[in-house]
């Protein structure tokens, strides 16, 4: 199964954001991303439904902050794509009226909804200008 990278491509686009100004292209968004402009558009789509970037169409148009990354969590980022399970483990359906296969599935299931509130709890707890402070005190001096 592969990997769901969006998360990830979403955090990277809007600390670039962020560290370029605020705007860019979905041209611009594309190049960094090795995808295509339909991709970002679709991707960055979820972020402006959750208030995050704006848009504006045209030759000139792109794509905006709407808001300061110090009043975004990782977390909101998250939550903002549509995504399966935190996790890929999962239960066994081999003979469900069998009790030692009920028990791995109940510890499997307990496993997972604590990992998975323990990581929505880290997430929620780090700003994105965290991660973006981060970056410019690691490469003081050097360009991207």
């Amino acid at each position: 199964m592969a990997n769901d990278t969006r998360f990830a491509r979403l955090l990277h686009v809007l600390i670039h954001m962020h560290l370029r100004g605020g705007t860019t292209t979905s041209g611009t968004l594309a190049q960094m991303l090795h995808t295509n402009e339909v991709v970002v558009r679709r991707t960055m789509a979820a972020l402006r439904t959750a208030g995050m970037v704006t848009s504006t169409g045209g030759r000139n148009g792109g794509w905006a902050l709407a808001r300061t990354l110090d009043t975004i969590t990782a977390r909101e980022v998250y939550e903002a794509i549509a995504h399966g399970a935190v996790f890929t483990l999962g239960p066994a359906e081999d003979n469900p009226a069998c009790p030692v296969e009920r028990a791995a599935n109940q510890l499997v299931a307990d496993s997972l909804r604590e990992g998975e509130r323990a990581v929505l709890q880290y997430l929620g707890e780090t700003r994105l200008s965290d991660l973006a402070e981060r970056i410019v005190a690691g490469q003081a001096g050097e360009g991207h």
